[in-house]
């Protein structure tokens, strides 16, 4: 087949995958939830009634107003209303998505770039290579992503940066995993054995050729992986050892409000909790319904 007759096939392929996801109405709609929680968050700094972190913004006299209330100085109205820092929850909401989804996309990136190479290089090499691999992966499954986690950051201490590099050690071994599966039936098709035959480079049959044909279930695994990595990140704000103060995320604001739920404040991580959970909704939702488009047995 010429490169001009390849070139069509795949688009059709790629046109046909898109027909299979738009069949689901749940699909859509988790990817309409997702831009819609995404795209206010990217944007935060430019269309957040305030900036909740500025200081010099805020008026103490403003804490803990109900959903609704205007304030009597600056005449803002206060949607979701305010915590116990007199911060606007709905900008605190807006900022802490957009750190939650930053930290999630950096880790699972990152994780499936480390992920990915370590396990094509052990299903392509294989001998003690791959053993000795794998038995690093099965040690890092073999603990709990959140036990695994809390240990690097008492390590590596409290910031945003440290939480981005806990998440990547705890989530590179379930791709490593994946790649190598795939790859270990990829490797002796007839593509790769001409490859070999013509000299290439290892380099190149592994990143030119085995990993476009094993991409189908990362891709999922990553979608999956970022409600994952939202949900552990809040889960270590919450206890405290994750995002600090100033660099908010959903999983803090929760924690912050926790406390005042008792006195009849609920607004304060009901709301947060609300935007966390619709995230991980929709992620799931995405990337639930790719799981079925992207697996072979399931193609048309």
């Amino acid at each position: 087949m010429t490169v001009s007759q390849t070139a069509p096939a795949e688009e059709a392929a790629f046109r046909r995958l898109l027909a299979r996801f738009a069949e689901s109405r749940l699909a859509l709609a988790g990817l309409v939830l997702m831009l819609l929680l995404a795209i206010p968050a990217v944007m935060a700094p430019w269309i957040a009634p305030q900036n909740p972190y500025d200081i010099a913004a805020l008026d103490i006299l403003d804490s803990q107003m109900p959903p609704g209330s205007v304030a009597e100085m600056s005449g803002i109205t206060y949607w979701l209303g305010t915590d116990s820092q007199a911060r606007d929850v709905l900008s605190a909401v807006l900022y802490g998505m957009r750190t939650s989804l930053l930290v999630a996309f950096v880790s699972v990136s990152v994780s499936l770039l480390v992920g990915a190479t370590v396990g094509l290089c052990a299903a392509y090499f294989g001998g003690w290579l791959d053993a000795l691999l794998m038995r690093i992966v099965d040690i890092q499954l073999s603990f709990p992503a959140i036990l695994v986690a809390l240990i690097m950051l008492s390590i590596l201490g409290q910031g945003l940066d440290k939480v981005i590099i806990a998440l990547i050690i705890v989530q590179w071994a379930y791709f490593a995993r994946t790649a190598r599966g795939t790859a270990l039936v990829e490797r002796n098709r007839e593509y790769i054995l001409a490859a070999r035959c013509l000299s290439l480079g290892w380099r190149r049959i592994i990143f030119r050729h085995l990993l476009p044909n094993c991409l189908p279930p990362l891709i999922v695994i990553a979608t999956i992986d970022l409600a994952h990595a939202i949900a552990l990140e809040a889960t270590l704000s919450f206890l405290g050892v994750g995002v600090p103060v100033t660099q908010p995320s959903l999983g803090m604001l929760i924690a912050n409000g926790f406390e005042f739920m008792l006195s009849g404040h609920y607004w304060i991580s009901v709301f947060p909790g609300i935007a966390l959970a619709l995230a991980i909704i929709g992620i799931n939702l995405v990337g639930d319904h790719l799981r079925d488009v992207l697996n072979p047995r399931n193609a048309q």
